[in-house]
């Protein structure tokens, strides 16, 4: 109870502490959000050099010392650091998947159509004037939720009455009085569905389509525009961290009076940060429009075939069977509805990209720097895509160079080799644990480590062969780099693990293995010697009351037995049963028939006579039958 306490507690004063915050930068002209405040405060815990201990409650003094910390990193206009967290905060707070996207708009738009169909649904029209009222809010309803025109403008209003009526006219408003709330409901948008369908198909036909946008145009010209867009914002990203790559890598022979106090070595990690989250952050938006990009194909296709299918279907005639041309409009609803969501899913993604631009000032204001502007001048600028083709001859960490707790895999022997995934965004983790960091992207070719089930990538074989020799030491210094540049614990993905690695306490105290701690317990018996225990013992004082009363009611109980007169002659029951009978089968008899064996003989086969000149005589053969009759 009391470790659930202290932590209530503490909620209490991490909130009292963000309010404080929050209103000391509004005085200064400052408008934060509160969980940008939230961030900064874990990230002025986390920073070695302010000595917070969270392992103890904080003095009225330390509360004051971080609120003024945490203002004061708020109140920095010039830190790149600062714009990371604010850029990864508004990304958090507003991007999200495209399913979720959708989902979120499809139910914004029920509920602001919840009022009018509520007067609808809940309308019980009597009179002509009533029926007239509810018909009109039928299509007013129709046109909100296709989203096809303005309920404002006639003749959006007068087209969209005629397709109406077509299919439901206002004779039909009794039956649809009659049917109950969820009824109403699913007939409501089925109408919209079926109207949709039929304005649609005016509009190819020539015949209608007031209100309706080209929306398969005007996708196909800002598609591409939006891919050319973030494609060169992710350019410009790429081509500033590789700037302030290169600056970092000259910068130890360099002398401190060759830069300007805003171009030092920290400012210049800041900004390269703030690069490589931007580029990041852009990744995700172009995949989405890409993505986008098939979808509108996909249901180009789709809208073009079912169209020649109704054209087929109708044919000019004068009448089709609703059971065949109904599901036709709705499907080709269905479609339209999917180009307004690519729609809605494009203006969300592309106001998330103009509003990333302001956290990127600072950078470039860097890069425009004098002092910057001369070192690139006199180096050489090593890019992404050049340490990929440095390494096209196809080398790796060989066998011989690996680490033995290491499980290295490559990419033609290990399947769904690119589904991996990787520790620190794909970022080189042996450049991650310098103390002169660089965030330069991993080459999977050289092959993927496996560490306590975490896949790490590196930009060199070297890289890779360095650090397995000692990870534990290259993992904890991640970690460190981090408690300084707070940003990256977003970048780098290191919330699961990052408490893990170190305590929040002075890094020259650390061990580089985690304390452990558990809770135990001992228990001992009852009562150590048998014959204490008592048999009758109750602790529970309403059970003893219970069991008084109970005693108490019984003294004034008496125990009586009556017998009536009748109760000797009590009847015996019977079961009467019947017998079973005995019962005779009969069957056919058996029989059988003797037959007489057939017996023939035939005489006069031999002793053949001659004539009187000698020949022979033809035999006289007669057959006798000598077979016993039958019945004899």
């Amino acid at each position: 109870m009391s470790g659930t306490a202290n932590r209530i507690q503490a909620e209490g004063v991490i909130k009292n502490i963000i309010r404080e915050i929050v209103q000391e930068c509004a005085s200064r002209g400052e408008g934060v959000s509160e969980t940008l405040v939230a961030f900064i405060v874990k990230a002025v815990v986390l920073e070695p050099e302010n000595d917070f201990q969270v392992d103890r409650v904080l003095a009225s003094d330390d509360v004051q010392r971080l609120i003024d910390l945490c203002v004061k990193r708020l109140l920095d206009g010039k830190s790149s650091s600062l714009d990371t967290i604010k850029m990864q905060v508004y990304f958090d707070m507003n991007y999200t998947t495209r399913e979720e996207f959708l989902t979120e708009h499809r139910r914004v738009l029920e509920t602001r159509l919840q009022p009018i169909l509520r007067e609808i649904t809940d309308n019980r029209a009597s009179s002509k004037d009533e029926l007239e009222s509810l018909y009109r809010k039928i299509v007013s309803s129709v046109l909100l939720r296709s989203g096809l025109g303005s309920p404002t403008d006639i003749s959006v209003v007068r087209e969209a009455t005629a397709a109406l009526q077509s299919v439901f006219p206002q004779t039909e408003l009794g039956n649809f009085l009659s049917l109950s709330k969820r009824d109403k409901d699913r007939q409501l948008v089925e109408l919209t569905q079926i109207v949709t369908g039929i304005r649609l198909f005016n509009k190819e036909c020539g015949k209608g389509g007031e209100g309706i946008d080209n929306l398969p145009a005007i996708l196909n010209e800002a598609i591409p525009a939006t891919l050319k867009e973030i494609q060169q914002q992710i350019d410009d990203a790429v081509d500033s961290s590789e700037k302030f790559i290169a600056v970092l890598d000259t910068m130890a022979t360099l002398s401190q009076k060759q830069l300007s106090k805003d171009s030092s070595k920290q400012r210049i990690q800041e900004s390269m940060i703030n690069s490589r989250q931007l580029e990041l952050y852009l990744t995700i938006l172009l995949t989405d429009v890409r993505q986008s990009a098939h979808e509108v194909e996909d249901l180009l296709t789709q809208f073009k075939t079912r169209l020649d299918l109704l054209k087929t279907t109708i044919q000019n005639k004068t009448a089709v069977p609703t059971a065949q041309v109904y599901p036709q409009f709705m499907h080709l609803a269905t479609i339209w509805f999917g180009f307004q969501d690519e729609m809605v899913l494009l203006s969300v993604l592309s106001n998330i990209l103009y509003s990333l631009e302001p956290y990127t000032l600072n950078a470039k204001e860097l890069l425009a720097d004098e002092a910057v502007r001369k070192c690139l001048m006199k180096i050489s600028i090593v890019s992404d895509k050049q340490r990929l083709q440095a390494n096209n001859g196809g080398v790796v960490v060989q066998a011989e160079e690996r680490n033995a707790e290491g499980v290295w895999y490559y990419q033609d022997t290990t399947k769904n080799f690119d589904k991996l995934p990787l520790m620190y965004k794909g970022f080189c983790a042996y450049n991650l644990a310098l103390n002169d960091f660089k965030l330069i992207h991993g080459d999977p070719r050289i092959g993927i480590v496996q560490i306590n089930d975490r896949y790490y990538t590196f930009s060199e074989p070297r890289d890779a062969v360095l650090f397995c020799r000692k990870p534990s030491a290259f993992i904890e210094s991640i970690a460190n780099n981090a408690k300084l540049n707070p940003e990256l614990i977003q970048l780098l993905d290191l919330h699961t693990q990052f408490t893990n690695v170190a305590s929040y306490g002075d890094l020259a105290q650390v061990s580089s293995k985690p304390q452990m701690k558990a809770d135990f317990g001992t228990q001992t018996e009852t009562h150590f010697y048998e014959k204490n225990i008592v048999k009758n013992y109750e602790w529970n004082e309403w059970e003893l009351r219970r069991k008084a009363l109970k005693l108490a009611n019984l003294r004034r109980r008496l125990t009586k037995s009556v017998q009536t007169n009748t109760s000797n002659f009590r009847r015996e029951n019977f079961t009467q049963v019947y017998l079973p009978k005995d019962q005779h089968i009969q069957t056919k008899r058996d029989n059988y028939s003797n037959v007489p064996q057939p017996k023939i003989y035939l005489t006069g086969i031999r002793g053949h006579q001659r004539s009187g000149d000698g020949q022979f005589l033809p035999a006289n053969v007669r057959k006798v039958d000598l077979t016993v009759d039958i019945d004899e």
